[in-house]
């Protein structure tokens, strides 16, 4: 594990006399999908350096982490945050791959390409095709890929949107980040025309262009992503792809806390669909809900990065990580390690939102068996059975420890991801 999470200029000095054999991906942020992104690659002994704002992540004290140190943020300084990543490359041995954990991180690197640093991704243009909803919603309409009724505020007036969609209904951004820095988050209901009329102000103050949205009557615990890594198409061979099932949220519309892996055709193939015609290459994750009034899956969302539950699809024998690491540094192709048939079967949990879960609503408590929860306890789901984590492993306590010791605490870190 990294010894300790270093400022800038020490990590600089420690990258200049470590001594890799094969080139490092820097992972940031250093946080919960961290953990996993990096535990992914060092089981290929791939050496892994965690980059974050803060050393309040829970990456660092991972034995997968080598190296962990302070970047600057790139909301707060694209230019600084390039520098920082550019004097980190430019003291290694081996270009480094860059793994992106959330948008603002994605965006960072696309935004400033980094010398010397290797991005196993689109570049900007192919990730704004993705994350711009207005560009993915026409998408679908072209594909036929059902998605939520959607309008345009700019295109279509409040009075427009107001006659068109019933209250309440979403109002999300066609670009998260503008949006999340005005409003904290990335999805307001609004309740009446009022309301509507206020955030749409408030979104243009800010620059952000906003859409509205219906309110998808959703069919719980049928929530369904594509986990995949689209390979660039000079590679000419197929995605590596793994449907997954949020059955359990925490709170109940909140993040998933354990996810299964199943077999859905219909999101799959949309998704692809969907990712293809975009010509985006890298990991992402397609968000479907199950719409009960349509009786069929909608795309709400594509994420251009790995993502929280990220281990459930390693755990299935397609990690999606060393998939990208292999094509960004021309190693051999990556092999799935999964059955003939196609990926294992796999569930992840995250202990702390599914505890908090089960103690609120018993009904999700016999989710787990007995048999899974006696696994988990004695460490057994390590060796084998088709159960992963988040955060808490046995054989690599740091990042479980670390969260136990500052729970208790008040502080809190800046992401749940």
């Amino acid at each position: 594990m990294a010894d300790s999470f270093l400022d800038t200029d020490a990590l600089v000095d420690a990258a200049a006399e470590a001594t890799f054999d094969r080139p490092p991906a820097l992972v940031a942020n250093a946080h919960i999908t961290g953990v996993s992104v990096a535990r992914a690659l060092s089981a290929y002994d791939v050496p892994v350096i965690a980059l974050d704002r803060s050393g309040d992540g829970l990456a660092p004290p991972s034995d997968a982490v080598d190296l962990a140190g302070r970047v600057t943020y790139p909301l707060d300084d694209a230019d600084g945050f390039r520098a920082d990543v550019e004097r980190i490359a430019g003291a290694l041995d081996h270009e480094p791959v860059a793994f992106a954990c959330m948008d603002e991180w994605v965006r960072g690197f696309a935004e400033t390409e980094p010398a010397g640093v290797r991005l196993p991704f689109s570049e900007l243009a192919g990730v704004e095709r993705v994350l711009d909803k207005s560009n993915l919603y026409a998408l679908c309409a072209e594909l036929d890929v059902p998605y939520p009724e959607t309008y345009e505020v700019g295109e279509h007036g409040v009075d427009e949107v107001c006659e068109a969609l019933s209250f309440p209904f979403v109002v999300k951004p066609a670009h998260k980040r503008r949006f999340e820095e005005a409003f904290g988050t990335n999805v307001i209901e609004v309740a009446d025309r009022e309301a509507f009329a206020e955030v749409v102000a408030d979104a243009e103050a800010h620059g952000a262009t906003v859409l509205a949205q219906e309110t998808v009557n959703v069919e719980g615990g049928r929530d369904a992503s594509l986990a995949s890594y689209m390979p660039p198409a000079s590679a000419d061979r197929d995605p590596l792809a793994v449907v997954g099932n949020a059955a359990v949220r925490y709170p109940e519309f909140g993040t998933s806390c354990l996810v299964e892996r199943i077999e859905e055709p219909a999101v799959r193939e949309r998704a692809l669909a969907v990712l293809e015609a975009t010509e985006y290459h890298g990991i992402s994750e397609a968000e479907f809900v199950y719409d009960a009034d349509r009786a069929q899956y909608v795309l709400l969302d594509v994420n251009t990065r790995p993502w929280k539950w990220i281990s459930m699809p390693v755990a299935a024998g397609a990690n999606l990580p060393m998939a990208a690491y292999a094509d960004a540094v021309g190693e051999a192709e990556y092999e799935a390690e999964a059955a003939a048939d196609g990926p294992r079967d796999a569930r992840w949990v995250y202990l702390p939102d599914y505890l908090e879960r089960c103690l609120t609503d018993a009904a999700f408590w016999d989710v787990l068996s007995e048999d899974g929860w006696a696994s988990l306890v004695s460490g057994e789901f390590e060796r084998g059975g088709d159960l992963t984590t988040g955060i808490y492993r046995p054989s690599d306590p740091g990042p479980a420890v670390k969260y136990l010791t500052e729970e208790f605490t008040d502080r809190e870190y800046y992401c749940s991801c």
